[in-house]
């Protein structure tokens, strides 16, 4: 007994503990739906409720109600959804066909592709019979085949973009600081005719850097055959003269 009183405590705070989470869950979903169609046609009400918005790789969740308003017999249903490929490419990416299809809300989800943006578009046709019961007279039935209906849907993220104008903040953030460090370096604000100034300056600066060094290896060889010419005479004057002191003076 007592360790069934100890299981039952278990399963009480485990649903304390986690029930709330469910039901935040829950109204999070909720909250993301939006009613996206919501009319009549001969002898129905359609309602159409989607997730409002989502990003590639995620899911739409759909749900459809349909009201008949008379007695109707529904033969054929079709439920499409397109999306756009990078925005602008019209593509199918969900499409279910039932026929003699009774079993409504209908509730299905499904996965948005990659590199698909921007509003989806949902497309519902029917092929169904309408009966009307007149009070005095025959009952009339109408036949409505292929009777179609669109609506825009879930919006997708373009992520794609988010992601460029999020590079776009950071490279216009480090021009900035650039700029900055441009402007304390050399006085002048980081633009397309300062570099062209500056890198006109530096090959200004470059070849009168070369040519001094030639100059200097100019200057620098003539100091070598000076200094050799230099040694050269005073050899020369030193042997000069020690032929002259060695030189035996004629007698008279």
């Amino acid at each position: 007994m007592k360790s069934i009183r100890k299981l039952g405590l278990i399963l009480i705070i485990f649903t304390l503990t986690f029930a709330p989470l469910y039901g935040v869950k829950a109204q999070q979903l909720t909250e993301n739906m939006k009613t996206f169609f919501d009319h009549e046609i001969p002898g129905i009400r359609i309602t159409v409720s989607a997730t409002a918005e989502t990003q590639p790789n995620e899911n739409i969740t759909v749900k459809i109600t349909i009201n008949p308003l008379v007695e109707v017999n529904i033969e054929y249903f079709n439920f499409s959804v397109f999306g756009f490929l990078n925005g602008t490419c019209k593509t199918m990416i969900y499409n279910i066909t039932v026929n003699n299809f009774h079993n409504f809300p209908f509730n299905d989800t499904f996965p948005v592709p990659e590199q698909v943006w921007g509003v989806t578009y949902g497309e519902i046709t029917l092929t169904y019979d309408v009966k009307y019961v007149m009070e005095q007279g025959p009952t009339i039935i109408i036949p409505y085949e292929n009777f179609r209906v669109g609506f825009d849907m879930t919006r997708v993220k373009n992520v794609y973009l988010e992601t460029v104008e999020e590079q776009l903040r950071n490279l216009n953030s480090t021009f900035e600081q650039l700029n900055q460090t441009f402007w304390e370096s050399f006085q002048m604000n980081l633009s397309a005719e300062n570099l062209a100034r500056l890198n006109q300056t530096y090959w200004e600066l470059q070849q009168n850097y070369t040519a001094l060094r030639g100059n200097l290896n100019e200057l620098g060889n003539t100091r070598t055959a000076v200094g050799i010419l230099a040694i050269t005479t005073v050899f020369f004057v030193a042997t000069t003269l020690y032929l002259v002191m060695r030189k035996p003076k004629e007698s008279w």
